[in-house]
């Protein structure tokens, strides 16, 4: 059985159509329709139903796919380990990463890793959101934050400490919160669809309703908003440093109480295999991480 033909139908069923697929594979959409069409016939089976428009499995082709990911696994693993036993880490490895996390952190990883391993290549993919790492084919994915149960493995990198802020200007023209029930009376600026804070308060933890008139889609708009003097943020640790070292921003201390704890992850498909590509970047990050004292 060619390999390459069962990678055709895993993309396609991942990629959901045989041209996302071929974009995946650097294929034509002609070459990967006759590697799955020759799977086909070396099986006897229709492995897809595929229209225009839509693609779907057969039941047959529902049978084959955890075989079909097994055997692509297998050789995957296979090259990995005989090709990388002196620690070199090689091919594409697609990352995908917050926006200012991935400027910060991550970009300046990028040049030692790419020249202590010739055969590495990196896509750096930055967006707020969590990709599908499987219909995207991003290999790792690094994010803040409290992770939902799900089929991909989360591997703790660090904690992420918080704080909340406000500029001197904000302060003296609305006052100083003394605990976090004075903050439903100040303008918070938290991210788009976000109606809580929760907060750690002797113990416990308590959920802060909050009415903004002000909200974004990203992290940066708010805290660019709380330097203008519009209002109180809650950023990272490492986010807010310059600005809390110039006296741009103020913490606020609200009784003791602080931000509920979130951790940095790092976040693949599988456990199965991890490639020494994936391993090598998350060594880096790590080591970069300590440097910064960030997470």
């Amino acid at each position: 059985m060619n390999i390459d033909d069962v990678q055709v139908f895993i993309a396609a069923v991942s990629a959901g159509s045989l041209a996302a697929a071929a974009r995946r594979l650097g294929l034509t959409p002609m070459v990967a329709s006759r590697r799955l069409a020759a799977l086909e016939a070396e099986l006897g089976v229709r492995l897809l139903h595929r229209t225009t428009r839509s693609l779907s499995l057969t039941p047959e082709g529902e049978t084959f796919l955890p075989y079909a990911q097994a055997l692509v696994d297998n050789e995957q693993e296979a090259l990995v380990r005989l090709r990388s036993s002196d620690g070199a880490a090689m091919g594409l490895l697609r990352v995908s990463a917050s926006i200012a996390f991935g400027l910060k952190f991550i970009a300046p990883i990028v040049p030692p890793l790419l020249e202590g391993h010739p055969q590495l290549r990196i896509a750096l993919e930055l967006t707020d959101t969590l990709p599908d790492l499987v219909a995207s084919g991003i290999d790792l994915a690094i994010r803040i934050a409290p992770l939902r149960d799900s089929g991909l493995v989360a591997q703790k990198l660090a904690d992420n400490p918080r704080l909340v802020v406000a500029s001197p200007d904000y302060l003296a023209r609305h006052g100083v919160p003394d605990d976090i029930d004075a903050l439903t009376r100040h303008q918070c600026l938290p991210l788009l669809g976000v109606t809580h804070w929760t907060f750690v308060d002797r113990g416990g933890e308590r959920h802060i309703r909050l009415t903004p008139r002000f909200s974004a889609s990203t992290i940066e708009a708010c805290h660019a908003t709380c330097l203008a003097g519009g209002g109180i943020a809650r950023l990272s640790v490492w986010r807010a440093a310059d600005d809390l070292a110039a006296g741009r921003l103020v913490p606020l201390e609200l009784g003791g109480a602080r931000p509920e704890d979130i951790h940095l992850w790092a976040v693949y498909p599988t456990n199965k295999m991890v490639p020494q590509k994936v391993r090598v970047f998350i060594a880096a990050l790590r080591r970069k991480l300590a440097q910064e004292g960030g997470g």
